[in-house]
């Protein structure tokens, strides 16, 4: 049922991210008098379909492959339409009839709908889901950061107060992330003093998980239901709860809503002991649930939250995007100089899938539909032959120079260009299935 769970969310999602980005091209291309023959969702591969309907000029449908979707535009050069099929004189309705900032225009139509579809649901999900945000001030004025594995081994310390990262305060709490502080210069006040230091980008490769919270900010177990899950896993009284497998705990209300993506099912318990850190295996129950009672010791009043209203949520969503491509950038950056492993990198849909969980809770599949829509545009930008930024570079090459690349050559740069792309795609679910095996 879980796996069941699973791919419906990936469905729903990429069925929303593939609408709104063909939706881009499409629109665009229509605004400027281009004639499409057809929108599918998802690929048709080798005539096969779920649903099919021609209005006007354009035949739209479902196909039956959820690898991405197209829209077919006269006059194109692309998967679906070669040099050959192009040899008569252009039509004043196709593609290649029209000047070269239109068809620009069409081709980062679709990246252009993701990056507004990623703020809208950024902004959708801190307003209406996560409500408020802790303010990285009300951390310093209430005792600094809590340092955990990865932080006390980037050279922080518990009590630091950061006070900037390359010379800036971040506004919220949560975006002191690992990713936040690599290659950059910190600046911590430590016993009344200010210290600075760079950390590495290589660092994120030895650590990815645990880096800081808030001091104080983890649940602390009160009581131990006697014959319990809990008690059957070895939780003990006075033990600080930090986090279920990867997902790092902050309150216990995070803790509630992450637990209920595995009823039923085994988790890796994160705890610190007298200040040893330790990994307790436990059983969920069916009601999701592990049996302790717990003494939340976030005080909400000592933090100050703030709450997120639809006006800052924009500036903090398009932040977060931001933030994220350049992640996004780093992450190939460090892939290109053999400072990360693309099989810690790259994920198949196989991967994304388990990503959603086995629960569908609508806060955490509205905020990882935001997160593919930010990485769905930057992959697609990229300057490769047969995505949106290989037809971008070609056009900024013909802007430039005022001289059109042949029909031949982009025949062939396209061939290529898919080529990459699936051998990039066996990589990816060979990977994910290897994972899944051993």
């Amino acid at each position: 049922m879980g796996a069941i769970i699973m791919t419906a969310q990936l469905l729903a999602s990429l069925s929303i991210l593939v609408f709104i980005h063909e939706l881009g091209h499409f629109l665009a291309a229509k605004a400027f008098g281009m004639r499409v023959n057809k929108f599918y969702i998802f690929f048709d591969a080798w005539g096969k379909k779920i649903w099919s309907k021609k209005w006007g000029d354009t035949e739209y449908g479902i196909g039956w492959l959820p690898l991405g979707g197209y829209v077919q535009i006269a006059g194109m050069i692309d998967e679906t339409q070669d040099a050959q099929s192009l040899s008569d004189e252009p039509e004043e309705w196709e593609f290649r009839a029209k000047p070269a900032w239109q068809r620009f225009i069409v081709m980062i139509g679709g990246v252009t709908m993701n990056v507004i579809l990623g703020v809208l649901i950024f902004m959708m999900y801190l307003t209406v889901f996560q409500k408020e945000y802790l303010p990285t001030e009300s951390v310093n004025s209430a005792g600094g950061i809590e340092a955990f594995q990865a932080g006390k081994a980037a050279g922080l310390q518990t009590g630091d107060k950061i006070v900037a990262i390359d010379g800036e305060m971040p506004t919220r709490f949560k975006d002191m992330k690992l990713a936040t502080f690599l290659g950059k210069e910190i600046t911590v006040e430590r016993n009344g003093q200010e210290i600075k230091w760079m950390i590495p980008d290589t660092f994120q490769a030895h650590f990815r998980n645990e880096f800081i919270a808030p001091i104080h900010q983890h649940m602390k177990v009160m009581e131990v239901m006697p014959a319990s899950n809990a008690e059957k896993a070895g939780l003990q009284k006075e033990d600080v709860i930090t986090g279920i497998n990867d997902l790092k705990v902050v309150r216990f209300r995070d803790f509630v809503k992450h637990i209920q993506n595995f009823k039923g099912q085994g988790i890796q318990l994160k705890v610190e002991r007298e200040g040893q850190p330790m990994t307790l295996q436990a059983q969920v129950d069916t009601s999701g649930k592990l049996g302790f009672a717990p003494a939340d010791l976030v005080v909400k009043e000592k933090y100050n939250f703030k709450p997120y209203s639809w006006g800052n949520s924009f500036g903090f969503s398009l932040e977060d995007g931001y933030n994220l491509i350049l992640t996004q950038i780093m992450g190939i950056k460090m892939m290109f100089t053999g400072k990360l492993a693309p099989s810690e990198s790259i994920a198949s849909p196989i991967a994304i899938a388990t990503m959603f969980g086995a629960t569908w809770e609508w806060g955490h599949f509205w905020w990882l539909t935001g997160l593919l829509s930010f990485i769905l545009a930057f992959m697609n930008i990229l300057p490769i032959p047969a995505l949106d930024g290989g037809h971008v570079v070609f056009l900024l090459y013909e802007m430039i120079t005022g001289r059109k690349l042949s029909d031949q050559f982009l025949e062939k740069a396209q061939m290529v260009g898919i080529v990459l792309l699936m051998c990039l795609m066996v990589y990816a679910f060979g990977n994910d299935i290897y994972k899944l095996i051993f």
